[in-house]
């Protein structure tokens, strides 16, 4: 199997059972996915310990990114399944940092995952 996070190599963090990097393709400054060292595609396959150990390194990432860049909130998010959006099939938690005028107008946030819906 060729997974590029199955054998990931420059981690920011990590712990026994998952890791976080830094986006290859951020949309932000700071954008960091959260992983499970096991290949695993779909969070709803994760087992309790993954979960937190997931969990841990998201929180433990968000302390890292307001230690260095000073974000003024955070989406979180993960696309699951081909119709989601997922392009790699090993889970990945995206968090993606906000700034103040980074966009617009920011309400709806993760809802803009279908742009017409964002704004209620």
């Amino acid at each position: 199997m060729d997974c590029v996070f199955c054998d990931y190599e420059n981690k920011l963090l990590e712990n026994d059972l998952a890791y976080a990097v830094y986006d290859k393709h951020p949309v932000s400054e700071g954008h960091v996915l959260v992983i499970p060292r096991r290949h695993v595609a779909s969070f709803f396959e994760t087992t309790p310990e993954e979960r937190k150990a997931l969990l841990e390194m998201l929180e433990g990432a968000r302390e890292y990114l307001v230690s260095e860049f000073s974000p003024q909130g955070f989406n979180i998010g993960i696309n699951e399944g081909k119709a989601a959006g997922q392009t790699i099939a090993h889970l990945h938690i995206h968090l993606i940092p906000r700034y103040e005028g980074d966009v617009e107008e920011p309400r709806g946030g993760i809802r803009g995952a279908i742009p017409e819906k964002r704004i209620y």
